[in-house]
């Protein structure tokens, strides 16, 4: 059996699950922004109620973004302690990916496409395009959503898009076949799976020099490259 923690803090909601062999056993979140005091506080709580310490973990989870500055960091930090201290591999799981992989579990469809996406301010968001396999068709990337964005996609496929931008993508795109599910969020649930897969394909982190993804730059037009033709 192999245990993990998985921890999740690059928007407002802080989460941790306990996962064991890519299922979840335990989890623990907050909406009120105070990642620094409970972090550490759920995943003690969440190890305590299993009866295990660090030293049984097989590894540590982290999002490593993109989103919030100060979230990251300190989702990242913490990693990184119970990484050193146990003497455990580091996962770092991309944010938006997680969120499109339980779009692809409820929506079990083989033609969609999948667009994760988080709020950056303003009309900007950052996203990620996966299809029904969760792979990625077109990499992270930060834009401003204008209401032609995504249309080489829309056009030909249904698109879901998921995530805390959602709401806003959909006051401005108009699009019958956009679908905006507002509940699937960046959680520590949805990274379960990841990071078992990432453990089985020694996929780790240098946890001296791993940084979380910060991504600034934004693009003022839209590309009109159809991602599917790549």
């Amino acid at each position: 059996m192999k245990y993990f923690i998985n921890i999740e803090t690059s928007t407002d909601i802080c989460s941790v699950a306990l996962s064991k062999d890519g299922e979840v056993v335990d989890f623990q979140e907050n909406t009120e922004r105070n990642h620094a005091s409970s972090l550490a506080v759920f995943i003690e709580k969440i190890l305590n109620r299993n009866n295990l310490s660090a030293n049984d973990l097989s590894g540590v989870a982290v999002s490593k973004g993109p989103g919030s500055y100060t979230g990251l960091r300190i989702g990242t930090s913490t990693a990184k302690g119970i990484a050193y201290g146990a003497e455990i591999k580091m996962i770092a799981v991309d944010t938006l990916q997680a969120m499109a992989l339980k779009a692809i579990e409820n929506y079990n469809d083989k033609s969609f496409v999948f667009v994760s996406c988080l709020d950056a301010g303003r009309n900007e968001v950052y996203s990620e395009i996966f299809d029904s396999q969760n792979r990625v068709l077109r990499g992270c990337q930060a834009e401003i959503i204008e209401k032609n964005s995504f249309e080489d996609l829309l056009n030909d496929n249904k698109v879901v898009f998921v995530g805390n931008a959602v709401e806003k993508i959909s006051k401005i795109i108009e699009n019958k076949n956009a679908i905006f599910v507002f509940d699937i969020l960046p959680s520590a649930q949805y990274m379960v799976k990841l990071t078992f897969q990432a453990f089985e394909n020694q996929d780790f982190v240098d946890v001296a020099y791993f940084e979380p993804y910060y991504l600034k730059d934004f693009i003022a037009t839209v590309s009109k490259k159809n991602v599917l033709k790549n």
